[in-house]
């Protein structure tokens, strides 16, 4: 049975990932840090370690118990916000937990095909003519999470190229679905299902003019082993639909699947230092080697809202 470790399993992506891994007959190795509750249904039914990606012993230690076949690199600091107030932990986590992956395998002398997870955020300040954003556009990236994420690209087509090492660069858009944190989408659903149960009194939403790229997160586990089978080594890929969609029309499709009324209030709060207001990936390299997005939005939307009405 082939093997796969599977970084930050307890992540959104990685959760998802790993049932499908699972459905697949494959056997898993996930590594976990802090709250792993969102990977309690998998419990006996993969192997699940506590890892720190900045404890270069640590990871040393999984991926020599793991012996994996198939690597998928999602462990990081994922959010944006939160690399304003600690770049430091961001960069530490992101570019040194890749680099300390990276090497650990090296010289374990092995050469499992690698998925590491690069991000949309490294592209950055886009004009409307780079509009949809293509792999070989100029990275601007316009946060310390960007940044970061740059370092991790390059460390990974770097020990592609000098290495050998069989490395895929994925780059995903804005990814969503049940289990999702921290997301317009998510944000807005639970939101919703908290006034639902008269828990709250409005919505709270930051910048609804913004077009984003969506893509539903069980589309995204498709494509992110498509690039373990099929991905040429060394090259980056966009994870995305291709389509764009504004934030207020997300919010009003939402709403019009909620149960009560929703009142809506501006909050600054919620607004980042720096945004773009348009971003829609071109999908057109994934979708040549036999992808295609499959879930449309309101199924999306709808199964989102379903799975924060299913919480307790």
């Amino acid at each position: 049975m082939k093997k796969c470790l599977v970084t930050g399993c307890s992540g959104f992506i990685g959760s998802h990932l790993a049932d499908f891994l699972i459905d697949k007959g494959l056997a898993v190795v996930g590594t976990t840090f802090e709250d792993s509750s969102t990977v309690d249904h998998i419990r006996g039914k993969t192997t699940l370690v506590d890892c720190d990606f900045r404890d270069k012993d640590n990871v040393t230690e999984v991926v020599r118990q793991a012996n994996p076949d198939y690597v998928f690199h999602l462990a990081a600091q994922s959010l944006v916000l939160p690399s304003w107030e600690d770049a430091e932990n961001t960069f530490k986590a992101n570019i040194f937990g890749t680099l300390h992956l990276l090497e650990a395998i090296k010289n374990r002398g092995i050469n499992p095909a690698i998925v590491v997870a690069c991000s949309s955020a490294e592209y950055g300040l886009t004009s409307k003519d780079e509009i949809p954003i293509k792999e070989s556009k100029e990275f601007r990236p316009v946060s310390p999470y960007g940044v970061s994420k740059i370092g991790t690209d390059y460390l990974a087509y770097l020990y592609w190229k000098v290495h050998d090492v069989h490395v895929i660069r994925m780059r995903p858009f804005n990814v969503t679905g049940p289990r999702k944190l921290f997301d317009a989408t998510s944000d807005f659903a639970r939101g919703i299902v908290e006034i639902e149960r008269g828990h709250k009194q409005s919505l709270q939403v930051g910048n609804l003019e913004s077009v984003r790229d969506i893509l539903d997160i069980r589309d995204a586990v498709r494509a992110i082993w498509l690039l373990a089978e099929r991905g040429i080594p060394g090259e980056a890929y966009n994870i995305c639909s291709g389509k764009g969609y504004r934030i207020a029309q997300v919010l009003e499709q939402l709403i019009s699947l909620s149960k009560v009324k929703i009142d809506v209030r501006r909050s600054d709060e919620k607004l980042r230092p720096l945004d773009e207001s348009v971003y829609i990936g071109d999908n057109s390299k994934l979708c040549g080697l036999g992808w295609k997005p499959l879930i449309p939005l309101e199924q999306t939307l709808r199964d989102t809202l379903d799975y924060w009405r299913n919480k307790p």
